[in-house]
């Protein structure tokens, strides 16, 4: 599995089992706008397995949650793991699956979380606009399978 991100000394990160998804409309890519305020970013919609979950339920409601999209998880792309501070400053590893996803239904009202917007980026736009490189990097492993 790759590692992305920087392990900042003294810190302990704990490592977060996650499922994040590729979905491709059109020639764009589905992402989530997290508004942080001016510290706004973009992710892939996904985010950690809960309890018993499995990476393919995880991914399935992560994509309801944050974009309101009903998603079919279609095939497992890359796995990789990506270092990180969450907003509240806490140090997290993310481990997990980048899946394909392909679209079931888009029910706007299902989605939960009001901090999180669905946009539709060019794949190379969002290539310099993910927050994770590890994110980019599944991105640009799609890119190359696509050529």
């Amino acid at each position: 599995m790759l590692q992305f991100g920087d392990r900042q000394p003294g810190l302990v990160y704990r490592d977060r089992p996650t499922a994040f998804g590729l979905l491709v409309e059109a020639g764009r890519l589905a992402c989530v706008r997290v508004d942080r305020g001016e510290g706004s970013y973009f992710d892939l919609p996904g985010g950690a397995v809960d309890g018993d979950e499995t990476e393919v339920e995880a991914l399935v409601r992560e994509f309801i949650e944050e974009t309101g999209l009903t998603v079919r998880p279609v095939s497992r792309l890359v796995e990789a793991a990506q270092y990180f501070r969450k907003t509240d400053g806490t140090p997290l590893n993310n481990r997990g699956g980048i899946w394909i996803a392909e679209r079931i239904t888009f029910d706007p009202a299902a989605r939960v979380e009001a901090d999180h917007e669905l946009v539709w980026l060019e794949p190379v736009v969002a290539l310099a606009g993910l927050r994770h490189a590890a994110h980019a990097w599944a991105v640009t492993a799609w890119l190359r399978r696509q050529s």
